[in-house]
């Protein structure tokens, strides 16, 4: 069969991201290697269960292997395997356009990156690892064909704004990638990719992992058969990796840099794992896990793209990626290898979302990895603080549907605080305000019974927020919640070691002791009849905005303030309903007045002596728009209240 060579044009966001590949000098260029070899794995895992899969595909696994080929004559290098190849659709999907979300903020990082570990990182949290192979080649040709298919497809591309693609016959299975490398440079040996030593040194340090075998034919020089006669030069087929499964290995035998290199490999990452969880399961059901926790989150985290889980084999034979059954959405950020012993090998997800065991094995690696991260609390906190720092918003997502290990997740967690003292403490790693919730417990009030908490946007705007007042004025620590999930969490957790948890801006907030309340009570009867007339009409006055006005036990600065009832949705949640596209009802809200501020005593003289004066009403509307505003709310009418405050203040000069 022949036809006719096809000539395409990269997308535009692709072609810009190869030039900036090409054009870059990266320290790290081994890599290239690495990402090509790794493909071929996932090639080869992916017929072996599709063997299994389907028992009429026409297919040969009795020798699955990578190869890698050179030809240092044309300067070529070849990584071949008899995986399960692709389609010419696949081809152009997967190679022709970078069919992954994040191209943008790629090329964006790119050009952004200036030190030499950067490109590495970016290059496998992008999942760009083919596109690598241009900055050691000049051109690249793919061949591949597809497992159960007679017609294969060739691709080729000098990197530059088009590639061409052809269907052509007389292909093995599986794909082969063509590098025609880059003139040698003779003053830098260190990335000849045609010399064996070369290679060598790359399969050891980066795939030495790799459970299939990666060979190479090398030249042996053996001693000459006679006295005197030249030594003879065989070639021999050589198996570069020692291809062991490191989750079946004693933790003791397996060296940093070789979970290092198998991080690298299953996350498709370059940062350094954070913690390594090793795993073993004996008994009625047997299965043994490598876990790892990234150090830097991946671009995607808070993506709907994102792909959750682990890699999930059954005696070592690969099964599928991002395995979700095993682990939560709050722990996306895990990755890792589970091999179960039990378990079909034709298994499918519907059959995994079913599956006792599975679950069995999610609810033990749950514990696992928050049971680390406990430990990483109490005994290294710098390690914890990059934890935090970089996963504890993912972390705190398992509070809303995680019932079972809440109080295990509220026992690592941390939170802004408003005692100055509360990064000091060594299980925060010295975090600035920043506290557990027993270190909390442990410096509450004599008598204090509840964790007073706060949600905002931003840690400045809850600081200056009305409703701290109280709080500040009497030393009571308060929870400062600026992430839009503690918006959902703090509504569905009542209580974390018998203190419930109350927000200081809903319902009523009483922080007088017995004596101070007795003290008091004279003062506040008086104050309820001086303000009665005030208060009803000003709920008649504003009815269109609020619920309720009264007087106010939690201000001592701030003339006022909206408070919501206990199951009231905060302006910042609101906010978030709305932008989501939800259809929310208006939301009318309490008015709490400070009788001891001088505008407030000087609005009730106004109204006790002209009633009905208009100028009276629009100090109201003012009063109601300031406490909208400073609780980071939204006016319905901000140019009408810009009009009222500005004639205000002309009249006030």
């Amino acid at each position: 069969m022949t036809a006719q060579v096809e000539q395409l044009e990269f997308q535009a966001e692709t072609r810009q991201l190869l030039e900036l590949m090409i054009h870059s000098v990266y320290s790290e260029k081994d890599i290239f290697l690495r990402e090509l070899i790794s493909n071929a794995s996932d090639a080869l895992d992916k017929l072996r269960l599709e063997s299994y899969r389907d028992k009429d595909l026409d297919v040969d696994t009795s020798d699955l292997h990578i190869e890698l080929e050179v030809d240092q004559d044309n300067r070529t290098l070849t990584v071949r395997d008899n995986g399960i190849g692709m389609s010419r659709d696949e081809v152009i999907d997967l190679i022709g356009t970078l069919a992954k979300s994040g191209t943008a903020e790629v090329r964006k990082a790119l050009a952004q990156a200036k030190d030499a570990a950067a490109p590495q990182e970016l290059i496998g949290q992008f999942g760009i690892g083919f596109y690598s192979s241009f900055m050691v080649a000049d051109k690249v040709t793919l061949v591949t064909r597809k497992a159960g298919e007679k017609h294969a497809t060739r691709w080729e591309s000098a990197g530059e704004a088009t590639y061409t693609i052809e269907t052509i016959d007389e292909t093995p299975q599986g794909t082969s990638v063509t590098l025609h490398l880059k003139p040698e440079d003779p003053e830098d040996h260190l990335y000849d990719y045609t010399a064996e030593w070369k290679l060598r040194q790359i399969v050891k340090r980066y795939s030495d992992f790799i459970a299939w075998p990666i060979r190479m034919q090398v030249e042996k020089t053996k001693p000459a058969e006679e006295e005197g006669g030249e030594p003879v030069k065989t070639i021999e087929t050589e198996t570069l990796n020692s291809g062991k499964a490191l989750w079946t290995r004693p933790k003791s035998d397996v060296s940093d840099e070789e979970y290092k290199e198998f991080y690298h490999h299953v996350s498709h990452a370059w940062d350094d794992p954070l913690e390594i969880i090793p795993l073993k399961a004996e008994g009625t059901f047997e299965y043994q896990a490598l876990l790892f926790i990234p150090s830097t989150p991946p671009f995607d985290l808070f993506m709907r793209e994102h792909k959750r889980g682990v890699q999930l084999y059954v005696k070592r034979v690969f099964i599928m990626d991002n395995c979700e059954e095993l682990m939560p959405e709050y722990l996306r950020f895990v990755k890792g290898v589970v091999d179960a012993q039990d378990l079909s090998l034709n298994v499918s997800r519907e059959i995994l979302q079913q599956d006792r065991h599975l679950k069995m094995i999610q609810k033990r690696l749950v514990k696992k990895v928050l049971s680390t991260v406990k430990d990483m609390q109490a005994n290294d906190p710098e390690k914890y603080k990059t934890f935090w720092g970089a996963f504890g918003k993912v972390l705190k997502e398992g509070l809303i549907g995680d019932y079972d290990n809440r109080d295990a997740i509220l026992g690592v967690s941390s939170f802004e605080s408003t005692n100055s003292s509360a990064g000091a403490s060594e299980a925060t790693g010295n975090l600035p305000a920043w506290t557990t919730l027993r270190e909390y417990i442990a410096r509450m009030k004599e008598g204090q019974e509840q964790i007073f908490y706060m949600t905002g946007e931003t840690r400045q705007m809850v600081e200056n927020s009305p409703h701290m007042e109280a709080f500040r004025s009497r030393g009571i620590e308060v929870l400062i919640l600026t992430d839009p999930v503690d918006e959902m969490w703090v509504g569905s957790v009542p209580e974390f070691e018998g203190k419930k948890f109350q927000s200081i801006a809903k319902g009523t907030v009483d922080l007088d002791t017995e004596e101070e309340k007795k003290a008091a009570e004279a003062e506040r009867e008086e104050q309820e009849k001086e303000y009665a007339g005030l208060l009803e009409w000003l709920k008649s006055t504003l009815d269109e905005h609020v619920k309720e006005v009264r007087l106010s036990t939690r201000l001592t600065d701030s003339p006022a303030c909206l408070v919501g009832d206990t199951f009231d949705f905060t302006p910042m949640m609101e906010k978030m309903y709305r932008a989501s596209g939800q259809q929310l009802p208006p939301m009318k809200r309490i008015l709490e007045l400070n009788p001891k501020h001088p505008l407030v005593s000087g609005l009730r003289a106004a109204h006790e002596a002209r009633p009905d004066d208009a100028e009276v009403a629009q100090t109201a509307e003012l009063l109601y728009g300031t406490a909208l505003l400073a609780e980071g709310g939204e006016l319905s009418d901000p140019a009408h209240f810009a009009k009222l405050l500005a004639g205000r203040l002309v009249k006030g000069l």
